[in-house]
């Protein structure tokens, strides 16, 4: 029988404030709580609380025929504990039914994987803590931030214990090649496999309330005919996407709840489908190839690649200077600061520093509270010189010359000018 596999990514950066040169060494608090409260209420009430009272509905009525998967990073678990720690105990009434599987994450959602091996061991270690502390499950099963993957990461994650890996099924890597089958890594074959099917994903997440698209309106009787023409040959179908699809980018009144309650009955009476969870498919199915993926990919705008985080040169300099700080964190061993550190990794903050233009540009300017790329590294750049501070006194015990701190903001000032210039020539 064929496998059709729900996963849904929930996750909620922790937004700075507005952080000014002068703030610099004086204030060591970087968040926007009210912004940060507001918007975890916000999305909890609209998303997270009544998705959740549907699902624990399907779980039950549905017993064994209906299975579901998330993954929640350490950040929003955080937050949701302080915020909205009512959404912590629905998630806990969904684990209790044995129908649930959380995966492993970075516990920062961060693109620590990309380079530095022993900070992306040490956050997906924490974040498993976490979820086996609050839900009494070890995640067995591994997804990265913004399902980033290659097959050097996928060597890592393997070499951590992880039996699958959940990734993109990128047309230019798969080729003529379909994302319906199970597949594993190409450095360690134990580790498995498996690609989101983006098309059908993205008929939900981002074309279900589109009055303009041509499938419109979307209704379960529809996607399930959509599952039923798909090749007899191929095993599964992996539909994986942002929980906050649910009342929050498909809002309440475009149907998306009901799309919600009914599509599981729909499968299970009227498909050859059944449910499983990602732990569940790498045990029933046998890999058919390996994924070659020699170059990094993520399941993020059209080129499916770090180009919404990584590349341009505002982004990469504050990468560079972040990382470049992880021994001395290590070093001072400090509450504080390991869980700013932890904060200011989010790959949200260099997602704001995007520049692109192109079709996926209207996606980036609504997600990022910034007016500008260079607004957004401005400010992520003073906290950090800040935090940087702070590390340099505990690690020695020194004060911080103030002629090398103007130097190294007139370096930054420096780069800001020259990134200014070329963006303007990219607008022209």
């Amino acid at each position: 029988m064929k496998a059709l596999c729900l996963y849904f990514q929930i996750h909620q950066p922790l937004r700075l404030k507005r952080y000014r040169f002068f703030d610099i060494g004086n204030d060591h608090y970087y968040y926007d709580d009210y912004t940060n409260e507001s918007i975890m209420r916000k999305i909890a009430d609209e998303c997270y609380l009544p998705a959740n009272k549907i699902v624990l509905e399907l779980l039950k009525t549905n017993k064994g025929k209906f299975k579901i998967s998330y993954s929640i990073t350490g950040i929003a678990l955080d937050q949701l504990e302080q915020y909205a720690p009512e959404v912590i105990d629905t998630f806990k009434d969904l684990a209790k039914t044995g129908d649930v599987e959380f995966l492993a994450e970075t516990y920062s959602h961060s693109l620590a994987s990309l380079i530095n091996k022993d900070e992306f061991v040490q956050q997906v270690t924490s974040h498993s803590d976490k979820i086996e502390a609050l839900f009494g499950v070890r995640p067995s099963v591994f997804r990265n931030t913004e399902m980033i993957y290659s097959d050097e990461i996928g060597e890592m994650v393997s070499k951590m214990g992880y039996k699958a890996i959940l990734t993109e099924g990128a047309k230019h890597i798969l080729g003529w090649k379909s994302p319906n089958y199970l597949y594993c890594n190409a450095i360690n074959p134990k580790l498995k496999v498996l690609m989101r099917n983006y098309k059908l994903s993205d008929d939900i997440s981002f074309r279900f309330s589109s009055e303009g698209w041509k499938e419109w309106p979307l209704t379960t009787t529809k996607f399930v005919g959509w599952l039923n023409e798909m090749d007899d040959k191929e095993d599964l179908v992996n539909i994986f996407m942002d929980y906050e699809t649910f009342g929050e980018h498909q809002k309440k009144e475009s149907g998306i709840f009901e799309f919600l309650a009914h599509l599981p009955g729909e499968v299970i009476l009227k498909s050859k489908y059944k449910f499983a969870t990602p732990s569940e498919l790498t045990s029933e199915f046998h890999p058919i190839a390996q994924a070659h993926v020699p170059n990094v990919i993520s399941w993020a705008d059209e080129e499916r690649d770090l180009s919404a985080w990584l590349g341009n040169k505002l982004q990469d300099e504050a990468f560079r200077k972040l990382y470049a700080l992880r021994d001395d964190v290590a070093a001072v061993n400090d509450d504080r600061i390991d869980k700013d550190w932890k904060y200011l990794q989010a790959s949200d903050h260099f997602y704001y520093m995007c520049t692109k233009f192109a079709s996926d540009g209207d996606v980036h300017s609504y997600f990022n509270p910034y007016s500008s790329p260079y607004d957004a590294f401005i400010n992520y750049m003073n906290v950090l010189s800040d935090f940087q501070i702070r590390l340099k006194i505990l690690k020695d015990g020194l004060a911080v010359d103030p002629v090398e701190l103007q130097y190294q903001i007139s370096q930054k000032d420096e780069l800001i000018a020259r990134y200014e210039r070329e963006l303007s020539e990219l607008k022209n």
